[in-house]
């Protein structure tokens, strides 16, 4: 016997149930695909794969082909999928964190609006300046337009950050990772 696709199934004499033959059927099929059996061969052993009732009957029609390679596949695909939900899991929360400290310092960093003096303050100033023997003909004067609070680039930033968080929080609930490691359970 070859070890990992024979003992899977029941010992000896034991009664097989449907879904070691569709098992048995798969491996067969694998091997066909493969090339290690002709197509007669295929379906002499397929037939026989149906109708098997005992463990026994089942590692008759495989001892002969090597140990199938699908399991060590599946593996290895569920090992580079679960890389690949962490990679962007882990790839999304810095991008938040550093989405969420560009919208925090644009919000920050965006100067308050000045102080644009009236008529009455500017004579004021004239007046002070006057007492204490500086005569001023002008004072200048900020224009009128102030720049004001940078929404979209303080928000847009911000708004991607949440989406982003709301991403890796789908990711986790949803327990992606959970099924690529385990294929058919959830």
């Amino acid at each position: 016997m070859n070890g990992t696709t024979t003992n899977s199934y029941p010992p000896g004499d034991m009664r097989v149930s449907d879904a070691d033959r569709d098992r048995a059927v798969s491996e067969l099929t694998a091997a066909y695909q493969a090339g290690r059996l002709r197509h007669e061969e295929f379906d002499e052993r397929s037939t026989k794969a149906l109708h098997a009732a005992t463990g026994k009957e089942l590692t008759d029609l495989l001892t002969d082909l090597p140990a199938d390679r699908a399991a060590a596949d599946l593996e290895k695909r569920s090992a580079v999928g679960v890389l690949a939900t962490r990679i962007v899991v882990g790839a999304s929360g810095a991008a938040a964190v550093s989405l969420g400290f560009l919208a925090l310092a644009n919000g920050l960093s965006t100067p308050a609006p000045a102080h644009v003096p009236t008529a009455a303050q500017r004579e004021f100033a004239k007046q002070v300046l006057a007492s204490q023997g500086i005569h001023v003909s002008n004072i200048p004067v900020q224009p009128a337009t102030v720049p004001g609070f940078d929404w979209a680039g303080t928000i847009t930033p911000a708004v991607i950050a949440l989406l982003l968080i709301a991403l890796i929080v789908v990711l986790h609930k949803s327990g992606l990772d959970r099924r690529i490691i385990r294929p058919g359970r959830a």
